[in-house]
């Protein structure tokens, strides 16, 4: 047994000390980033606070979202579950008339914190700073973004202040990460004006940004990722400043903090897409019996944060829950993830994967739609209409009008994602590789089957989505442009497209 826990400890697996204190919980949950941290080898920046993060802890280089957009991603987070399994795989649901219950068994982890006496909280985790890293005076509760029915009182507040003398406490630092690049020339120039007088630091340069193949070395793209790379800087610049309040507290060495994004990078075939652009997340542990400046090759998914958490605190993860305690001292290298995207806003599209060692394997469940489908969220940003307008005009080369802008897609992908970054060469077709594509079929069906994976919505809980989006949507040509685009959708799904 001493063997055994000593060796666990040497790979970075969470190691309990008998009579220790009861152990904190703190995660940050960042929005819209991928992992250009420099510790994940991004060049183009430095990113000093992550990197430290990643010194004294466990860095995992292959972590997976099982979901690319926001709420579907939190819904699974917070329950520890597939969000297909919980029937939240639908971006922004169940809020208005059509309501979605969790399973019997299935509670978000907040409430069994609660229930074992932590203190509760979600917010930005310093005091006279928003989740923007702006400066305040109205602190209020971080972000939610729940798919299902749940109870706000599963909150204490929004900061482990609040909480008793020597109360544990389990808080979540809410990011609006890559949310802050702006999605206009006057946003960018706000954004590196702020770069300039908060934060002392110059915006990224220009030339040292390396896009990926399919985007076109153009200058509006060029600036959107300059500007998406200030906001990893000020993400980074938050996380310092929580972890130096940890430490000024005497708390850090006694909470487990948790680093890592709800999905990739807002782009076109990043954020709502299963490609490492839009899946791949950086993922840092650090905290008592976490052995220092660890990496981690093995393949885990966001859904594992739940279960590792509850057990770090010494809570009794559920026999429901499907994330795992990757950091137990048995735990067993997962062979595949798997990762879903559906509906995103009024975008109705159903797209599954599964990633094994090698290999990664997406079904297009509408291989007759566009990649590109008109989308009333990411038609808006100034990235895409550039897109938009450079394939127009036919400025764009062969790989990108393929990738982005043929009509169809292939029912099936296969790539070998660790030689392929981008996941440009598709060897579905390739006979080398038949009995690879049929082992990945079988792989996803299985779990499709495993998790009763819901599909698609009925027409008439689509109408009651659209309209209860649309109802919360201000801006007038925004709201006609949602429902066009919804009304194409649903002509679309009649008639078999």
């Amino acid at each position: 047994m001493g063997k055994l826990l000593l060796a666990g400890c040497a790979l970075g697996i969470l190691c309990h000390s008998v009579g220790a204190k009861q152990t904190n919980v703190l995660w940050f949950v960042v929005d819209d980033m991928s992992t250009d941290f420099s510790c994940f080898g991004q060049k183009a920046i430095r990113t000093p606070a992550v990197d430290k993060l990643a010194a004294e802890g466990l860095l995992f280089t292959r972590a997976y979202a099982t979901s690319p957009v926001c709420s579907t991603f939190r819904s699974a987070l917070i329950t520890g579950m597939y969000q297909n399994s919980i029937g939240a795989h639908h971006h922004r649901s169940g809020r208005g008339k059509h309501r979605i219950k969790l399973p019997v068994g299935v509670r978000p982890i907040p409430e069994l914190f609660q229930k074992a006496g932590f203190h509760t909280c979600i917010g930005s985790g310093i005091a006279g700073f928003d989740f923007r890293s702006m400066p305040t005076t109205r602190q209020k509760l971080g972000k939610t973004d729940y798919n299902f029915d749940w109870e706000a009182g599963m909150y204490d507040s929004h900061d482990w202040a609040d909480r008793k003398k020597d109360q544990p406490f389990f808080m979540q630092v809410q990011l609006h990460g890559g949310k802050m690049r702006g999605a206009s020339e006057s946003g960018y120039q706000a954004l590196e004006k702020r770069m300039k007088d908060q934060f002392a630091m110059q915006p990224t340069p220009h030339e040292k940004i390396a896009l990926p193949p399919y985007y076109p070395k153009d200058a509006v793209l060029i600036r959107d990722w300059a500007t998406y790379l200030d906001t990893v800087r000020i993400t980074d610049w938050h996380v310092g400043q929580v972890m130096q309040r940890l430490e000024k507290e005497g708390v850090l060495e006694n909470t487990l903090v948790v680093f890592f994004t709800d999905h990739g990078i807002s782009h076109a075939r990043g954020k709502q897409f299963l490609y490492d652009e839009g899946t791949h997340i950086p993922l840092i542990i650090r905290g008592p019996g976490i052995s220092k400046g660890k990496k981690r090759n093995d393949l885990v998914e966001h859904i594992d944060v739940a279960a590792l958490s509850l057990a770090a605190a010494g809570i009794e993860i559920p026999k429901e829950m499907e994330g795992s305690d990757i950091l137990d001292a048995n735990h067993q290298p997962k062979q595949e993830v798997f990762a879903a995207r559906d509906r995103c806003g009024e975008a109705t599209d159903r797209i599954r994967s599964v990633r094994t060692e090698n290999y990664l394997y997406l079904r297009n469940f509408y291989p007759q739609r566009p990649h590109l489908m008109p989308s009333n969220y990411k038609d808006g940003k100034i990235i895409l209409v550039r897109l938009r307008q450079l394939h127009e005009e036919k400025k764009l080369d062969a790989l990108a009008e393929k990738l982005l802008f043929s009509p169809t897609r292939p029912a099936e992908e296969l790539y070998l994602y660790r030689k392929d970054r981008w996941q440009i060469d598709n060897l579905a077709d390739h006979p080398k590789h038949a009995k690879v594509l049929q082992d990945m079929r079988q792989r996803l069906d299985r779990w499709l089957e495993k998790t009763g994976d819901p599909g698609p919505e009925t027409p008439e809980v689509y109408i009651l989505e659209t309209e209860d989006q649309m109802k919360s949507t201000r801006d007038a040509a925004s709201r006609e442009n949602y429902r066009k685009n919804s009304e194409l959708y649903m002509r679309w799904t009649t008639s078999g497209k």
